[in-house]
């Protein structure tokens, strides 16, 4: 991201009563860059991807990812939403250093940070990668990447066993996207939330049309109904500015969860 277009991004969103907002990637250094970060948020940013991958330090080794080594990967995701960013989150079970209680540690670092759209996905190696040249040179590769690293598809023999690892990725998806644990992480985001820029509120029929599907298909019938009241009622009574952000993620939620209980 350059801080020289920023401004310029900025000032366009403004004569144009920010028309959309934007989203990025970023690692997650970003956290130690306070200038950038504020220069984002004014620019209308609300949301960056970082690729976290795993709280485990050997595994971060392993996939080369220096920045996330040796800092608190939870204070630093903090220090981004604080900034008025929503994180979400890239991770990655599979590496040949994951033990066999990477599963639970990945599940409550997620629910410890607060990043609401966690997305989890299994190790695979695409083709021209060192990481599918060392396996290839190891004889553990067995299949071409498909891309899509939800399906619970690996083209290489793992370290850990096979079904402990699909298991143990299944356990993760289906208890951070249930009602009590998805609803929790939400209202743990949105309690520190503070967007440092006011949103301009459109009166938008498509908006109107989703708060009130939303409100039948998981207020009325969903399995989710306690959670979801509890969540309506108390981000339009306390933090009314993030009431249109708690239905969005409500959304989401429904969306993820459907996705997991298709595992």
């Amino acid at each position: 991201m350059k801080k020289e277009i920023l401004p310029a991004i900025a000032d366009w969103m403004e004569e144009r009563n920010h028309p959309f907002y934007l989203n990025t990637e970023a690692s997650i250094n970003l956290a130690d860059d306070d200038m950038l970060m504020q220069l984002m948020v004014k620019a209308g940013f609300e949301a960056v991807f970082i690729g976290i991958e795993t709280p485990n330090e050997e595994s971060l080794i392993e996939c080369n990812k220096i920045q996330n080594r040796n800092r608190d990967l939870i204070s630093s995701v903090k220090k981004i939403q604080e900034s008025g960013l929503d994180v979400q989150g890239g991770f990655i079970v599979g590496f040949d250093n994951d033990h066999p209680k990477i599963f639970e540690e990945l599940t409550n670092f997620i629910q410890n940070s607060g990043i609401v759209t966690a997305m989890v996905g299994l190790l695979n190696a695409p083709k021209g990668t060192k990481l599918q040249k060392r396996l290839e040179s190891e004889g553990r590769m067995l299949t071409d990447f498909t891309g899509n690293n939800t399906d619970f598809s690996i083209n290489f023999v793992p370290r850990m066993d096979t079904n402990a690892l699909l298991e143990g990725y299944k356990k993760i998806l289906n208890k951070i996207y249930s009602p009590k644990y998805y609803y929790e992480r939400v209202m743990l985001f949105l309690k520190d939330f503070e967007p440092k820029k006011k949103k301009v509120f459109h009166l938008n029929p498509n908006y109107i049309l989703a708060l009130f599907r939303s409100i039948i298909k998981l207020g009325v019938i969903g399995e989710e109904r306690i959670y979801y009241w509890k969540l309506f009622f108390w981000s339009l009574f306390r933090k009314p500015q993030l009431f249109s952000l708690a239905i969005l993620f409500t959304i989401y939620g429904f969306h993820f969860k459907k996705i997991s209980n298709g595992f």
